[in-house]
């Protein structure tokens, strides 16, 4: 994701604290003196200038330049006006009459004419063949004799031809106030309620009392009730009132609620509301990918060639020196995925995100909800569930960015890779010309791989037992490289071309990766350490929620999750309720049903959302009890549309959406030729700290929830990541998978283990009052243990899964009664522990 360099944050929080910046009619401005010098071109072109690749002439008393093709960035080529005065505080309107032939998004700055180039203006009119006239107004934060007007008109793949008249900038004109269309009043998901869960609305007023309220279909009332006041929400400064319609289970299309006057953007009631969700959240990751061509057939509207594999003007990734001094190697790091809007490739973010892809494959891997094909990506129909290939493609990446065996810090790995320099939007990854320098290593960058390495070498072990041994030896390697060199710390100030990453406690992330490793090897070198750690009893769930500077509760989840045999593994797992518990708290007391409630929200809170979402879904997988499931679809009201800005935060889901997230190359905003993020994609929403020069112009002062914009340079509110769509991913999959407890019991005991083999029994007893008639179970291994001989069942595996389906002699299970499957199974390196996920006739056995 993108951070801001420190000169920038420093810049932007002092002077652009007053910018009020909104598009306005285009009216006169209070007289005031003209500071554009010759705006309307009626003595020819001076004191205009531009880049020396085009030239300015008069065409029908207009200033036009033909501007050139196949240029990178927006500031490649350039018009513009010198030495023009701002006074202190004072408004301006700025307006101008633009032509583009054909039609093209410009950018219009006002800005410091030197470095940092400080922007007091900044905006993109789309203009068209036909011309349009265009204002806006903007404080003046300081006092400047010699500010620069702009236009910037590169960053095109073709050429074009651009006018500009009427030039005007004006002092005396009216601040404008940014007021976001929030639309009506009764905030629901605007995507829907799944039948036998939660339904919950709220209602923003000014009453104190309770009111009616009515639920609709097709001109029917559903439902009707009362509100309960809740007073003013701290997180939007609004007096609100909640709504539950929960009785409702009748499925249908286009419900309505309707309270004080106001009436709801239509939803759903629906089973298999986030099946489709689960799919779009995880097929975002292919068109994020680096290296490879992103066929159209696959995702229409998306193709575009392979990006930094060295074909001109990219210098590619294959051969990626270091920064200067940092070591005298290259390294072929091709591939992987794009971490954000930008090129860059951090393995600090691809950590988490990779991770927890895997792990949303991992706690369903005996339901089956990930499939061979089910993404349609280029590696669908190898064998491998999708979500594994997607998974691979990142994970080969970061296994190249380990230092080589002979090199210096060898075994550690490289905290990032990215352009030498930032690059502009729009500019997709072909067309980018930066060099690419690997940066230095961080003993966070190498926990990170011990972690994902770890983790990948049992998963990957029932399909390529090549692939998952050279992750388990790169994960060792990486583990000892970072004992060895336990406090090399990310330099916070390295954040030119990228962000900078920096991380000055990395306990955590030793927690994370002896956790992954103790679960896939079983050793007691790293169940010592995991035990010994402080975070291993800490109360580490924080109100803020988990990310990648955060990762113990990774190591707690997967621990409380994925069996294993730590001797306190029973209070792991009761800690997850109590995180779960805490936030469940946390959501009850917020009348927007947010597990996510500090004083201010943070950098990419969205995400922080769905960890929190995360917790408790765990916590209902360990407990099986229902408040937690309904906790995480209630919180998922918040992200698809029941908040304050009354709007889906995920691209393509509800009536309004975001959809213009910051990105490189999903810039529909600033390119008409060029798709929004696809559908599926998640915003970082409200950010308090609102560090862009968009929404610091708009959100000054702005409550929690009203920190956020839908536009693509507010780069702090409205920024696409890979490790903010990985949490989506696993909620939706989690909401996609719901298997029902059924009354039966399971119980699977290893009667014997030697060294390359084991004898299991599985007794399946019908615990309900009714019989059960045929019957298929279904099982995970932790790795890559496979059945060899069986009886009293037909079995089959799959990968990790083992299905057992009754004969016909034993098809029939009375109620109080059982029957018994055996096999004998090949072991597998690492320990072999008794699954505890158990599916018999699509329910969950207890």
């Amino acid at each position: 994701m993108i951070r801001p360099p420190a000169w920038l944050t420093l810049c932007l929080s002092t002077a652009l604290a007053a910018v009020a910046l909104a598009p306005v009619s285009a009216t006169a401005a209070a007289e005031g003196p003209e500071q554009i010098v010759n705006g309307t071109f009626d003595t020819g072109t001076a004191p205009w200038w531009s880049t020396a690749n085009t030239t300015l002439e008069l065409d029908d008393g207009r200033l036009c330049a033909d501007i050139p093709g196949e240029t990178a960035n927006p500031w490649d080529v350039i018009i513009g006006q010198n030495d023009i005065p701002l006074v202190k505080d004072e408004t301006y309107e700025f307006s101008f009459f633009g032509v583009a032939s054909p039609g093209r998004v410009a950018k219009a700055l006002v800005q410091l004419p030197v470095d940092p180039w400080t922007q007091f203006l900044a905006v993109n009119p789309e203009l068209s063949v036909s011309g349009n006239d265009y204002s806006y107004t903007f404080t003046a934060p300081v006092d400047l004799p010699n500010a620069q007007v702009a236009f910037q008109v590169g960053g095109s793949a073709t050429p074009w031809r651009f006018c500009v008249d009427n030039v005007s900038l004006k002092g005396g004109a009216e601040p404008d106030v940014y007021t976001p269309d929030t639309g009506p009043r009764v905030r629901v998901n605007m995507v829907g309620y799944l039948p036998s869960g939660p339904k919950n609305a709220t209602l923003v007023t000014e009453k104190t009392e309770a009111v009616a309220w009515k639920l609709e279909r097709d001109g029917q009332t559903v439902a009707k009730g009362e509100t309960v006041p809740r007073g003013v929400d701290a997180s939007s400064g609004q007096n609100v009132h909640s709504i539950d319609f929960g009785s409702v289970e009748a499925a249908g299309t286009g419900y309505t609620l309707t309270a004080d006057g106001e009436t709801s953007r239509p939803f759903d009631i629906a089973a298999g509301l986030y099946d489709d969700l689960k799919t779009d959240a995880l097929k975002f990751y292919y068109t994020q990918r680096s290296g490879i061509e992103i066929l159209d057939d696959l995702r229409p509207g998306y193709g575009r060639p392979a990006g930094h594999l060295g074909a001109a003007p990219n210098q590619g990734d294959t051969q990626v020196p270091c920064q200067a001094g940092v070591c005298d190697y290259t390294l072929d790091v091709r591939g992987g995925w794009y971490d954000a809007g930008d090129h860059g490739k951090y393995v600090v973010n691809g950590g988490i995100s990779v991770h927890q892809i895997m792990s949303t494959f991992e706690r369903a891997k005996a339901d089956g909800t990930h499939a061979d094909g089910d993404l349609d990506i280029p590696e669908s129909g190898n064998g491998v569930p999708d979500i594994l290939d997607e998974a691979r493609w990142e994970q080969e990446f970061l296994l190249s960015m380990q230092v080589p065996d002979g090199r210096p810090h060898a075994g550690m790995v490289h905290h990032k890779i990215h352009d030498a320099a930032w690059t502009g939007l729009p500019l997709l990854p072909h067309l980018d010309p930066q060099k690419r320098e690997l940066h230095p290593v961080s003993t966070a960058a190498t926990l990170n791989l011990a972690a994902t390495a770890a983790q990948a070498a049992r998963l990957f072990a029932p399909y390529d037992a090549a692939f998952a041994a050279r992750n388990l030896a790169a994960a060792k390697k990486a583990w000892a490289a970072a004992k060895a060199d336990p406090a090399r710390y990310a330099d916070p100030a390295d954040g030119t071309g990228g962000g900078a990453y920096p991380d000055n406690d990395v306990t955590d992330e030793f927690y994370w990766a002896a956790a992954e490793l103790y679960i896939t090897t079983g050793d007691k070198e790293f169940r010592d350490f995991v035990l010994a750690s402080p975070h291993h009893t800490a109360d580490i769930w924080r109100d803020r929620g988990f990310d990648w500077g955060n990762t113990a509760q990774l190591g707690r989840l997967q621990l409380a999750a994925v069996p294993n045999a730590l001797p306190d593994r029973a209070r792991v797992r009761a800690s997850v309720l109590e995180g779960a518990d805490k936030y469940l708290a946390v959501q009850k007391a917020s009348a927007y049903g947010l597990p996510y409630n500090p004083p201010d929200f943070d950098w990419g809170s969205n995400n922080l959302v769905l960890n929190n979402m995360v917790v408790m879904a765990v916590a209902h997988d360990i407990s099986g009890e229902a408040k937690y499931r309904e906790a995480v679809l209630e919180g998922m009201d918040y992200i698809l549309g029941r908040n304050a800005l009354n709007q889906s935060y995920v691209t393509g889901y509800g009536e309004v959406a975001a959809k213009n997230q910051h990105s490189r190359w999903y810039a529909r905003q600033l390119n008409p030729d060029l798709p929004n993020p696809p559908k599926g994609t998640l915003s970082g929403g409200p950010n308090s700290a609102i560090q862009d020069p968009v929404a610091q112009a708009k959100l000054q002062g702005c409550k929690p929830q009203f920190c956020y914009l839908d536009d693509i340079e507010s780069w702090s509110t409205n920024e696409l990541t890979i490790n903010w769509n990985s949490p989506l991913s696993w909620i939706a999959s989690f909401l996609a998978d719901p298997v029902p407890t059924g009354d039966v019991k399971v119980t699977y005991t290893n009667h014997g283990q030697w060294p390359d083999g084991f004898n299991t029994q599985i007794t399946i007893t019908n615990t309900g009052d009714e019989p059960i008639e045929g019957w298929t179970l279904k099982w995970s291994f932790l790795g890559g243990q496979q059945v060899r001989r069986h009886w009293n069942a037909d079995l089959s595996q799959d990968g990790a899964t083992v299905t057992a389906k009754n004969l016909e002699w034993n098809r029939v299970i009375k109620p109080g009664r059982s029957v018994t499957v055996g096999f004998i199974g090949a072991d597998a390196p690492g320990p072999n522990p008794k699954p505890e996920r158990f599916i018999l006739n699509g329910t969950l056995a207890r």
